[in-house]
């Protein structure tokens, strides 16, 4: 499902509108008539042979979660914690090993002026958390970055970008980079939230309702555009490096020439590899941005990039496995077609996504069938999944966090 962020609904807030057009694509793509289109048919789930059964660790509760709205907060780990959070403000930390509650904080109210009389007024959190410097950082729809104490959730410092924060800053090198639906790229000291320096880019008339996050390698920071582009910019003072057009405008209108590259580029050794929501899946050189080859694939998810092979969800839900040295497809799974898969995330000898429905579905690496399946949470799982150590990390749109771990299939030599 897309999301634009033009402003075409008077008197409606951008999250009322995003929960309007998925309830009226649900309704569409549910309808039983004959004529139904099989562009919008939502794939129904068949039975599997179980090769085996997900193992739920534990789990908890992290406030309403982001409900029906758009966002891509999700739960990482770091500092022997588990950190998440909901869009209303909770912000979580929790024992990695056991689930307990370390802290928790409220962003709605975190200088303490809520009355008793007052109700309670959402955050907006939507992008975040991401660790570094003993710190978290989330930032919100309003254009707030807050800077929590990792240890205790104590805020250290917060500030403002003009913009909507909805995707995950960076940080390295003590510099945290954060990246705006405005246009906006700015860089904070991670430290003291001090302005380092800032950049304003060109933002298309039309965009799809999400941004890059961007991502720091080798001194520079990498970004997708809302023009088609992956672009470098100097972490140190801000200045453009190259900028690559992957992107293929066509169509007549407006809305069929939407080309953004909101999925965070990934950097594999010498190599960028980037994906447009319409146009291309591409390889980038890493010191020049030249194109070293592109593949018509088109996605809005993040992707993954695992030994010799990069693994992606459409825009239509069907995941691929594709060779990264050449492009070339391995194998595609189409069974979950329209069912809001997210982006792949991999664990051991599988490939992870999620979808609208809940459920984790666990696809073999080499065939891309699915192999194993795990509802979590009815109201659907809409962020890709966190790995670590091969441990999943998942949270469903209402607030379930999940930690699960994959069983390993013992195989008996013959």
């Amino acid at each position: 499902m897309r999301f634009f962020n033009k402003s075409i609904f008077n008197g409606l807030s951008i999250g009322k509108i995003s929960a309007m057009i998925f309830m009226s694509t649900a309704l569409m793509a549910c309808s039983s008539t004959d004529d139904e289109d099989p562009s919008t048919k939502i794939a129904e789930l068949t039975e599997i042979n179980q090769a085996f059964q997900p193992e739920v660790i534990w789990d908890a509760s992290i406030g309403d979660g982001v409900e029906g709205y758009f966002s891509r907060i999700k739960p990482i780990v770091a500092y022997g914690k588990v950190f998440s959070a909901s869009r209303m403000g909770d912000v979580v930390a929790l024992d990695k090993a056991t689930g307990k509650e370390v802290w928790q904080v409220d962003l709605s109210d975190i200088n303490n002026e809520r009355s008793f009389w007052d109700g309670r007024t959402s955050a907006l959190v939507a992008g975040g958390p991401v660790a570094g410097m003993d710190k978290i950082f989330l930032g919100t729809e309003n254009g707030k970055i807050f800077a929590l104490v990792a240890d205790t959730g104590e805020l250290v410092w917060q500030a403002n970008i003009k913009g909507e924060i909805i995707t995950a800053p960076a940080i390295d090198s003590g510099i945290l980079v954060v990246n705006s639906a405005s246009g906006i790229l700015k860089a904070f000291d991670a430290n003291t939230g001090d302005e380092l320096w800032k950049v304003q880019q060109d933002v298309p008339a039309l965009t799809l309702r999400g941004i890059s996050a961007p991502v720091i390698a080798s001194g520079g920071v990498l970004l997708g555009t809302g023009k088609g582009e992956v672009s470098v910019f100097i972490l140190e003072k801000g200045q453009q490096g190259w900028s690559t057009l992957i992107g293929e405008p066509t169509g007549s209108t407006e809305l069929e020439r939407v080309i953004d590259v909101d999925s965070a580029p990934v950097v594999f050794g010498d190599k960028i590899y980037s994906i447009s929501s319409r146009g291309n899946l591409a390889a980038i050189d890493l010191a020049s941005g030249r194109v070293l080859w592109k593949r018509q694939f088109s996605s809005f998810r993040q992707i993954a990039v695992y030994r010799n092979d990069i693994f992606i969800t459409n825009t239509r839900g069907h995941v691929y496995a594709i060779n990264r040295n050449n492009g070339i497809e391995r194998w595609s799974n189409l069974s979950l077609t329209n069912r809001g898969v997210t982006g792949p995330a991999v664990v051991d000898d599988y490939i992870v996504v999620g979808d609208f429905e809940g459920y984790l579905h666990w696809l073999n690496q080499e065939t891309g069938e699915i192999v194993a399946r795990h509802n979590v949470d009815g109201s659907g799982v809409h962020s890709t999944p966190t790995v670590v150590d091969n441990i999943i990390y998942t949270q469903s749109r209402d607030g379930d966090l999940e930690v699960i771990e994959t069983p390993k299939i013992m195989t008996v030599e013959q």
